[in-house]
């Protein structure tokens, strides 16, 4: 994608020629300019076209308005009144280390203005509101150059699932599964493949959200799919523990998490659930990390829960050595299946603004138990948006509820 390059804006874009006065020139003259140029605000003051101070009008009238000092200070030199330490600055510098300048020099610069040079002479002068209104209009092109990165960033994430999606609904007729970044990009992800024999399915919650949670995708999604051509589908707990060690050699997390000038490096990993269904046995192979696989089986009334490891993957304190474990279940035929990431349990909302809850969602999953898994997710998506309410959205959201 090739975006559109701008020129740097600079100070002489601001620089508006203006009339000066020699140091030696009388505040009689200074009164005289100030009441002909009725829009000069700052008259710069020079000695051999190098600018020595800024007098600014509404200091100058004020002063010269006062009892006898027509008298006193009419006939003096016009630096009496002049800002003997006003911003001075070349015409080249940019504009974002003249707003700097400016803050650091303080209201005067902002409310009275700044002289312009060029080569080390008057150019003119430049205003605070100008300049402000500079700073505004850059940050919005450069806000929309980043929205135009992230939108196309969406465009490439989105792409990556289209596959996943379409063999999704190819193996599981009855099957739905939802994916709502934060953001326009997200933290979370998920993998969906056919192969010989049975299928694999993958759910992954990503540190962050945004762009920096897609990054983590991207990492994640190509440690997995990598593991996947050397062990195949049928281990997931392998995968697992293939994708944690790639994650902390592809972010240098296997060493002390620190680089060798001691700053603190990066901490980042995964939660995730990966699941390997065969076909001749009609048996189910899960592995999770800090995410649980949840069964609605028929005549049950309770939900049962698998859990996984309560060790996250890829992060520092990951011990590269950690293995997880597969759970081998023979799943009741019409049980409804259901993982998620906590982007559904942790979001605040209700009447006292608390977390939506593993109790609330599976209640949901119960009395949604004999409906398709399309209008059970769908009811559980409504219930947990009304919980919501106007309270803010937490995370990245991310569950996928099936059939076998």
């Amino acid at each position: 994608m090739h975006l559109p390059r701008y020129r740097t804006s600079v100070a002489a874009d601001l620089c508006i020629p203006t009339e000066s006065v020699q140091a030696d020139a009388s505040n009689f003259a200074v009164l005289e300019l100030f009441t002909e140029r009725r829009d000069m605000m700052s008259l710069p003051v020079t000695e051999q076209q190098k600018p020595i101070g800024l007098i600014s009008r509404n200091i100058f009238m004020s002063q010269m308005s006062k009892p006898f000092y027509h008298e006193v200070y009419g006939k003096k030199s016009c630096i009496a009144f002049m800002d003997k330490e006003p911003l001075i600055v070349d015409g080249a510098m940019s504009i974002e280390d003249l707003t700097f300048r400016a803050v650091e020099a303080g209201e005067k610069a902002l409310a009275d203005g700044f002289i312009i040079t060029e080569d080390g002479a008057l150019a003119g002068v430049g205003f605070g509101l100008q300049l402000m209104n500079v700073v505004a209009t850059m940050q919005a092109e450069k806000n929309r150059q980043i929205m135009h990165s992230i939108d196309y960033a969406s465009v490439i994430q989105r792409a990556l699932l289209r596959t996943s999606d379409a063999q999704l609904r190819a193996t599981l007729p009855d099957a739905h599964l939802e994916w709502q970044p934060r953001d326009v990009v997200g933290g979370d992800f998920y993998f969906f493949e056919r192969h010989a024999g049975g299928w694999f399915a993958a759910i992954a919650d990503c540190t962050g959200h945004g762009v920096p949670g897609a990054f983590m995708t991207l990492i994640a999604s190509s440690a997995l799919s990598q593991a996947l051509r050397e062990l195949g589908p049928r281990d997931p707990a392998a995968l697992i523990g293939t994708v944690s060690r790639a994650i902390k050699t592809l972010l240098g997390q296997d060493g002390a998490g620190s680089d060798n000038a001691g700053h603190a490096g990066s901490n980042d990993g995964m939660d995730c659930a990966f699941l390997c269904y065969d076909d001749a046995s009609a048996s189910l192979r899960f592995a999770g990390a800090k995410l649980a696989l949840h069964v609605v089986a028929p005549g049950e009334e309770a939900v049962r829960a698998i859990d996984g490891a309560r060790m996250g993957v890829g992060y520092v304190d990951t011990p590269a050595s950690y293995c997880w474990h597969n759970e081998t279940l023979a799943i009741p035929a019409g049980s409804l299946l259901f993982i998620t990431t906590d982007g559904l349990l942790d979001q605040i909302g209700g009447a006292r603004d608390i977390a939506y809850g593993k109790r609330r969602m599976r209640e949901q999953l119960l009395a949604q138990r004999d409906a398709p898994a399309s209008e059970a997710a769908a009811a559980l998506l409504l219930d947990s948006v009304a919980w919501q309410g106007k309270q803010p959205r937490r995370d990245d959201l991310t569950f996928f509820c099936f059939r076998l």
